[in-house]
């Protein structure tokens, strides 16, 4: 079950296209919308956005697997949701560009 069927939208504090962000007990969750589907297999430290992350595996073209970050968890007592706003519109500006580059009208 991906992470996102399990989710209450009455939690959802902001969406964007390729973002959710949820106000949890204790922490805020980040969702990369790309990600929707995948089934989390592992949590562990993500350098990139100093944060926990639930990772999923996607297959390449060979079928080689790799794990990549479906969330990740922001204790509220480290990260305000401004702090974690500014990850997720950065991940936003990231998918838009990355569209535009491959996906020209």
């Amino acid at each position: 079950m991906s992470i996102e069927s399990m989710l209450d939208d009455r939690l959802l504090v902001k969406k964007g296209q390729f973002f959710r962000i949820y106000d949890l007990d204790n922490e805020f969750l980040l969702l990369d919308r790309t990600k929707r589907g995948l089934t989390s297999v592992e949590r562990s430290y993500d350098e990139r956005l100093d944060a926990i992350a639930d990772k999923g595996i996607i297959y390449d073209i060979e079928g080689k697997s790799h794990k990549i970050s479906i969330c990740w968890h922001f204790p509220k007592d480290r990260f305000s949701i401004e702090d974690v706003l500014e990850r997720a519109m950065r991940m936003e500006e990231y998918y838009k560009k990355l569209r535009e580059e491959t996906c020209p009208d």
